[in-house]
């Protein structure tokens, strides 16, 4: 059993993968922040056109 957790501490397949979700998860979150302020603009817009055409 002992063995078994010394191989486990030191194995590193799946570790590349996991800095690949996190960067992802990250970019995901600035997308999401950036681009909610950018979409109620652009709403706000289009509510503004909307209303002035005949």
């Amino acid at each position: 059993m002992k063995n078994f957790f010394n191989w486990l501490r030191k194995e590193e397949s799946g570790q590349g993968m996991v800095e690949y979700g996190l960067i992802i998860a990250l970019v995901a979150i600035i997308a999401v922040v950036t681009l909610s302020p950018l979409g109620t603009k652009i709403a706000a817009t289009f509510t503004s056109i909307s209303s002035n055409l005949p």
